[in-house]
């Protein structure tokens, strides 16, 4: 059931959003920050198949490169809400770009698969979390505009812009110039991009050491509504790296390598197609409800990915499973403004991206084991079989997102006071001074 105070006239566009006072002094430098960061997974699995000649070692190291990050990532976060962060970007970024070297020059020499592995650790848990950060200079900014789900929107279409760009740009490196081209060239962007995002200062949210009493921060984690997204997440994060293995390896099957950062491209670019469109949308329903169903159809697309064996298809299918991403994507990461406190955003922000790290980890090493025995039809299994567990979860804990305390609408012509007394039971969408918006109902 939806109902209204008023209907907006239309969403707030993207044009209004980058006429965002100071905007754009963080989201050109965030763009090129976040590059390598659809590189860096691709970028192993391509080099260190090519040094061992299995998608299964390669899966191995780059599981471990995925869960250190999502065991770090809300660890960077929630130094960047106390600290700042500039503060810790800096020395991340140098780490990372160190490690990064590091992992590359053992897979050329050779080195076993332990030492790989080992060393994937480090670059993993130093990848930069530019994503989150730029999300919470957004939520700063915009903290109960409309522009909110407006910026969700945006950074959706942005990552998965570097999810095209990406992928296929560590592919043409790795089979054109050299295997190891694709991870040293995300070694220099996430230096040069990272440290030119760190020098914008003026525009990160201030950093909240302590809290009003000498009270502690609450941890991101412990609010239930975020524990309930990871899980969404993480079956996200397995469509990603489920593709990426199947994908190379349905490309190697057929002869055409290249065609994997097509294929894997075509996919990204529904999720961007769909993460436009998202952004111009006045939506009627809440989040929640938006949030399973957008789940429900990547649930169903993904399914099927496994009964498809040829390169139109499997790209007309992988469009329509991006279609289906986005929504899910941007939904989770506006939820987070009603879920969790404004000083522990940064670390909820990075919480999700970990969890995509550590879905598409997991789905990595078990696609790579399953390609290498039973071929790529094998893999796509790996998707289907996340989805699934994770869309039941979402519907068993749906109650767990419902926000503790909406926000109130307020306008020049009606004062708070005049709220309805059933009002707490509705979830607010959003709120803005001077403009009446929709309050909608799960």
């Amino acid at each position: 059931m939806t109902s209204a105070v008023t209907t907006e006239k239309s969403r707030p566009g993207y044009g209004q959003l980058l006429r965002t006072p100071g905007a754009l002094s963080f989201l050109i430098p965030g763009f090129a920050a976040r590059q390598p960061f659809a590189m860096l997974t691709i970028g192993i699995v391509l080099l260190v198949q090519h040094t061992t000649g299995s998608f299964g070692d390669a899966g191995i190291v780059a599981t471990v490169t995925g869960i250190s990050m999502a065991l770090f990532a809300p660890q960077i976060g929630k130094l960047a809400d106390r600290r700042g962060q500039s503060a810790v970007l800096i020395p991340t970024v140098i780490v990372h770009a160190a490690s990064v070297v590091g992992l590359t020059s053992l897979a050329l020499l050779d080195a076993p698969l332990w030492a790989l592995a080992l060393a994937a650790v480090p670059a993993g848990a130093s990848v930069p979390q530019v994503g989150p950060m730029v999300r919470a200079r957004w939520a700063a900014k915009l903290e109960g505009s409309p522009l909110l789900s407006t910026a969700a929107a945006w950074e959706s279409v942005t990552d998965e812009l570097t999810f095209v760009v990406g992928p296929v740009l560590a592919t043409f490196l790795c089979t054109t110039v050299h295997p190891s081209a694709g991870l040293l060239t995300e070694a220099g962007l996430t230096l040069i991009g990272g440290l030119l995002f760190a020098a914008q200062r003026g525009t990160q949210p201030r950093p909240v050491p302590r809290l009003a009493g000498g009270e502690k921060h609450a941890s991101a984690l412990s609010f239930p509504g975020l524990r309930v997204l990871i899980v969404a997440f993480v079956g996200i994060g397995a469509v990603f790296g489920g593709m990426l293995i199947s994908l190379a390896a349905f490309s190697e099957e057929i002869g055409n390598p290249g065609a994997n950062g097509l294929l894997y491209g075509i996919f990204a670019g529904g999720n961007m197609i769909a993460g436009i469109a998202c952004g111009t949308i006045a939506w009627k329903i809440g989040p929640r409800r938006r949030l399973i169903l957008g789940y429900v159809g990547l649930t169903a697309a993904a399914s099927v990915l496994w009964t498809v064996n040829s390169v139109f298809l499997l790209g007309a299918l992988g469009l329509v499973v991006g279609l289906c991403i986005a929504p899910a994507l941007i939904t989770g990461y506006t939820m987070i403004e009603q879920l969790v406190p404004a000083a522990s955003r940064t670390e909820a922000f990075t919480a999700l991206t970990g969890a995509v790290a550590f879905g598409q980890a997991a789905a990595v090493t078990v696609a790579g084991r399953l390609t290498d025995a039973h071929g790529s039809s094998y893999g796509f299994l790996v998707p289907a079989a996340a989805t699934a567990l994770a869309l039941l979860t979402l519907l068993a804990l749906r109650s767990k997102l419902a926000p503790k305390a909406p926000s109130r609408v307020i306008s020049t012509s009606q004062s708070p006071s005049n709220t309805s007394p059933a009002e707490p039971s509705a979830r607010v969408n959003e709120r803005v001074v001077g403009h009446r918006v929709p309050v909608t109902v799960d």
